[in-house]
């Protein structure tokens, strides 16, 4: 029988290193030993040269033999394990993750974690198996448990990379569909089962194992979008609808399919002229009333609504039907569960262990410590992941403020200065600077919008320039302004006309993005519909009037679901949006207006050519406060549109407008239309005064647009 000295080979070395006691060992010149390790089992059998034997308990812990001849290779025998399987030995096998993947990692810049850290489909020195790879360096050891071992943690104890921190072993024989975690026993010699940070999928909540997945296995379709994406210019007309999955359709109370909701959404998208989705996050999630914001699987798409292949078909279908794909992402932040990222090593690995820094008190989530090269590079690796693995077309960054500010959210007191003495997160601030650059070096032309809602100079400035380098950014005082100002009776507005015109004067500070989002519209801030005043018919008008309002003013444009159609009552995650009011006409004409509004958008350059530009916005007439009426032009290098507004519920016969130098001017669009479910006011008569102006007639509650040519 082969001797082996158990509380030194077994117990310590089996902490950091278990292949040096396990898989296939030299016994003398003529004997190799197939060592495996077995605890409370009595028997096991192996095949070797396609021979069933069975392995000699050499030691009662559980450590198994069988003694083969000195020239046997670990690809001659195969293991039985607890589940049946027979494959190779998993301790026969050279590390997966290497000396350059680690040296990266330490340094922050491993832009391709997410292929050699968590659970991956390969094919490693011929065999076909699952490599699993966790970082813990504060960790005693760690063990891969899951159904294949009887989710016992004594079987598969993983190997130490080193200094990098990194556990990895190879388990041949699995593949994609397997459940698994990590069992992390801590310094203090206490056992955490934790979910994989890295996993491409996971269990359907409440359960919170992780899954196998392989990804790389779908075949996409849409090279055509991707080829026009990469070629194409990056300043076109952008209508964004803002989509929570999980509630704009269901089936019977429950969730649908990736698949089953990328026709239906697709077909939707096409039909009321929308350009691009935003999906509220998808990245698994365990409390369906966070909406997806506290994510504890950041790499796996939510299995509420199927596998990350079906997400796959999602993006793919949209695509090739011409609709753009945006995911929310929140990289400010993650929950407290136990089973997720939280002090993940028994150490505050993830995030910062003071609570000043790493807790969000309104929140109670755990704060990410940007400071640290490898939780950087977790986060940056994971939006390329999502542009690389699942083709999405940009990331709206989540909760950006709150990263820029130490004493967001806190009192006096309660939060540490930078080294400055400033309130300014200087390690978030580098971080965001390193996210837009690398997104923007493997992916030009994906979007990076920050949801960001202070006046932090330079959000979409070009790095080069001190920026933090994003595309685009929401537009939250325009979104409060304007929100603010239509909740007020229309007899009253012309004591707030300055939050009509105040939003101009910075409108080409940044890069901005209109929003009318689901924050709008939750928490008992009512639906937007039920926001404006007076009667029925005057609610409407006020919407329709809003939503033409917003798609006139410089900037892209957001939307969210339910808002199309004048939804009634606030957004609730867990029931579907009330297509049913599309049985009603008012509701069905606040749709027919917007899906009229966005293809006359889409068709009309002057209203998205200079989004961004000075040149591409001039103010008509903004000092009529009396009557509540603005006006102004929207400039495109060939053409000029003016934008009229009537923000009460009067109508003007013969209102003058003083624009000069008129050679042409018609009427191309009202919000006042019968069909819209307005008063069918239109424009009939116009007067060109060509040294002094224009007479017309405006409709009440409405925005009018009128297409304008001038004396050359």
């Amino acid at each position: 029988m082969e001797q082996v000295d158990f509380d030194r080979d077994i117990w310590e070395a089996n902490r950091h290193d278990p292949h040096i006691v396990l898989g296939l060992h030299d016994v003398d010149e003529k004997t190799k030993s197939i060592r495996l390790w077995r605890p409370g089992a009595f028997e096991i059998f192996l095949e070797v040269r396609g021979e069933k034997v069975q392995a000699e308990k050499v030691h009662p812990a559980g450590l198994f033999a069988y003694q083969v001849p000195k020239e046997t290779s670990p690809f001659e025998y195969r293991v039985y394990h607890q589940n049946g399987m027979l494959a190779h030995d998993p301790y026969s096998f050279a590390p997966t993750f290497g000396e350059i993947d680690g040296y990266l990692f330490s340094r922050g810049v491993h832009y391709q974690l997410y292929q050699v850290l968590g659970a991956r489909v390969c094919l490693h020195e011929g065999v076909a198996g699952v490599k699993f790879a966790v970082w813990a360096p504060s960790a005693a050891s760690v063990s891969l448990v899951g159904d294949f071992n009887g989710w016992d943690g004594r079987v598969n104890p993983m190997r130490s990379m080193g200094s990098c921190g990194v556990w990895e072993l190879f388990v041949p024989g699995l593949s994609s569909g397997e459940r698994y975690k990590f069992e992390i026993r801590t310094q203090s010699d206490t056992i955490r089962m934790k979910a994989d940070p890295f996993a491409y999928a996971s269990e359907l909540r409440p359960a919170n194992a992780s899954v196998v997945f392989d990804v790389d296995q779908y075949a996409w379709q849409d090279s055509g979008w991707m080829q026009k994406r990469r070629e194409g210019d990056s300043n076109q007309p952008m209508i964004i609808y803002e989509v929570h999955l999980g509630s704009w359709k269901t089936e019977g109370g429950g969730f649908l399919n990736y698949r089953e909701i990328a026709s239906k959404l697709a077909e939707y998208c096409k039909q009321m002229g929308f350009t691009h989705v935003e999906l509220l996050p998808i990245a698994e999630h365990p409390l369906d009333e966070s909406w997806g914001y506290q994510v504890s699987g950041y790499y796996s798409v939510t299995s509420r609504h199927g596998t990350p292949a079906d997400f796959q078909y999602l993006v793919d279908l949209l695509h090739r039907e011409g609709i753009g794909v945006i995911l929310d992402w929140v990289g400010a932040h993650f929950p407290t569960d136990d089973f997720s990222l939280a002090q993940f090593d028994g150490t505050y690995l993830f995030e910062h262990e003071d609570p000043r820094k790493g807790y969000h008190p309104h929140w109670n989530t755990y704060i990410f410590n940007y400071g640290r090269f490898e939780v950087s590079n977790f986060l940056i690796a994971n939006a390329l992941f999502w542009m690389d693995k699942m083709h999405v077309d940009g990331l709206r960054v989540d909760a950006v403020a709150s990263m820029l500010y130490l004493d967001y959210g806190r009192k006096e007191g309660e939060w540490i200065p930078n080294c400055y003495g400033g309130k300014e997160n200087l390690e978030a601030i580098e971080f965001l600077k390193h996210l837009n650059s690398v997104v923007h070096e493997k992916f030009p032309k994906v979007l990076m919008i920050a949801e960001e809602s202070t006046s932090f100079s330079g959000v979409t400035h070009p790095l080069e320039w001190g920026g933090l380098g994003f595309d685009m950014k929401w537009n939250m005082g325009w979104m409060n302004d304007t929100l603010h100002y239509f909740r007020v009776d229309p007899f009253f507005r012309h004591y707030h006309h300055e939050q009509l015109t105040f939003g101009l004067l910075y409108a080409f500070s940044e890069k901005f993005l209109l929003v009318l989002s689901h924050d709008e519209v939750v928490h008992g801030k009512r639906s937007l519909l039920s926001k404006m005043p007076g009667d029925s018919w005057q609610k409407f008008a006020n919407l329709r009037l809003l939503y033409s309002y917003m798609i006139c003013q410089p900037g892209k444009k957001l939307l969210f679901m339910g808002g199309e159609f004048g939804q009634e009552t606030e957004w609730y995650c867990k029931e579907q949006i009330h297509w049913d009011l599309l049985s009603l006409p008012l509701h069905r004409g606040v749709q027919k207006m917007v899906q009229d509004l966005n293809q006359f958008y889409q068709t009309h350059p002057a209203l998205w050519e200079f989004d961004f530009e000075e040149r591409g916005f001039s103010w008509v007439d903004f000092s009529d406060r009396q009557n509540s009426v603005i006006s102004y032009l929207r400039k495109g290098s060939s053409s000029c549109l003016m934008c009229l507004h009537n923000f009460t519920p009067n109508y003007f016969s013969d209102y003058f407008i003083p624009l000069r130098h008129v050679s042409e001017i018609q009427e191309v669009f009202c919000s006042d239309r019968e069909e819209y479910g307005g008063s069918g006011k239109l424009c009939c008569h116009l007067e060109v005064r060509k040294d002094s102006g224009v007479s017309l007639q405006i409709a009440p509650l409405a925005t009018m647009i009128f297409e304008v040519k001038f004396e050359t």
